[in-house]
């Protein structure tokens, strides 16, 4: 069976330095892979390459058979890569609930137009938190009034919201306490039992 995702010979520069050098990575289904290095290594930047944040310069990237083209991020949603980013790159002035759903508002129409639909707003987050078992209160609670580790928790939720294949968490303890680390790795072990992979 093949891998979910193939990297091979992957190379990245920023002008003259030289960040990553022929790269080989691959990770199946429902796999979970700590990557594991010095600062400054070049695992974000693998890892943003495999999102389509970041262009490479050389190797290719599959995705479930297919090929992701460089640099491309809303291909490589589509073909089911998510990230979690170190600063979980919410919305702060936002409810959990427009969180959550953000990049996928779903609408409503009407005789006036197109409208958010608040009502499914509030149920997709509450029934993707409520299956994350998170200790948030409430989905109309503002970002900016949670702790790390509950941020952790939306984040991952809005990744879950987009279907999966791969989660990728950078530095998923950096920004949370020692005792939300084995929440996280509670997390980490019913995405897998979803099929979900993680990095």
């Amino acid at each position: 069976m093949a891998a979910l995702i193939e990297m091979k010979g992957i190379q990245k520069r920023f002008g003259a330095m030289h960040v990553i050098r022929g790269v080989n990575f691959s990770i199946d289904e429902a796999e979970v892979v700590g990557l594991v290095g010095d600062n400054a290594a070049g695992k974000s930047t693998l890892m943003k390459i495999l999102a389509g944040l970041y262009t490479r310069d050389e190797g290719e990237v599959t995705i479930g058979g297919e090929q992701l083209p460089s640099g491309d991020p809303a291909e490589a949603r589509r073909l089911g890569v998510e990230m979690v980013y170190q600063d979980f790159a919410l919305a702060p002035h936002l409810t959990v609930a427009e969180n959550v759903t953000l990049g996928r508002e779903p609408t409503r129409f009407t005789e006036n137009g197109f409208f958010l639909n608040r009502d499914k707003m509030l149920k997709t987050s509450l029934d993707v938190l409520a299956d994350l078992d998170t200790d948030i209160p409430s989905p109309n609670r503002p970002v900016a009034d949670l702790s790390g580790g509950q941020r952790q928790m939306v984040a991952i939720a809005r990744a879950l919201c987009f279907s999966p294949r791969l989660i990728i968490m950078d530095e998923p303890t950096a920004n949370i306490s020692v005792s939300k680390v084995a929440t996280l790795l509670e997390v980490i072990k019913q995405l897998k039992q979803k099929g979900i992979a993680t990095i």
